[in-house]
């Protein structure tokens, strides 16, 4: 989401997710912001192929001024639509609670991985679950402040 920019939301196909951020958003996330004991921020993209804004709710999983996501999918073979809307375009937004953050992805060098991992195992333990069910490298992607 470019400054300046205004795409175009298009809710998730998805009816669960489409409700829950249609819910955190209007509320602040007074309602969706806890989610089987875990806090959920909704990570904004947009589209590589609509070029739409797409929301999602994700685990809040944070590093100083920073915003780890982790693109597991539940330890799916294929990465989320999310992840590939963020490495097509890194400028994001993340919405935690009332908060809304400017932000820019990148996807964490193995190194960075394997020091943030634990991070966001503490706050969401099947994430390493996830991994274990894979082939794929489940990545974890940082978003930081523009």
């Amino acid at each position: 989401m470019s400054p300046g920019s205004n795409p175009e939301y298009e809710p998730s196909p998805w009816e669960v997710v489409s409700d829950h951020v249609e819910r955190y958003l209007d509320s602040d996330g007074a309602d969706g912001a806890d989610w089987e004991g875990s806090q959920v921020i909704i990570l904004s993209t947009t589209g590589r192929k609509s070029g739409k804004l797409r929301r999602t709710p994700l685990i809040r999983v944070s590093d100083g001024d920073n915003y780890l996501v982790i693109a597991s999918m539940g330890g799916a073979p294929n990465h989320p639509a999310w992840y590939l809307n963020m490495v097509e375009n890194p400028e994001v937004t993340v919405q935690d609670r009332a908060e809304v953050h400017e932000l820019i992805a990148r996807r964490a060098t193995s190194e960075e991985k394997a020091a943030l991992w634990p991070i966001a195992a503490e706050v969401w333990p099947d994430y390493d679950n996830y991994q274990a069910s894979t082939d794929r490298d489940i990545p974890l992607m940082i978003c930081s402040p523009r």
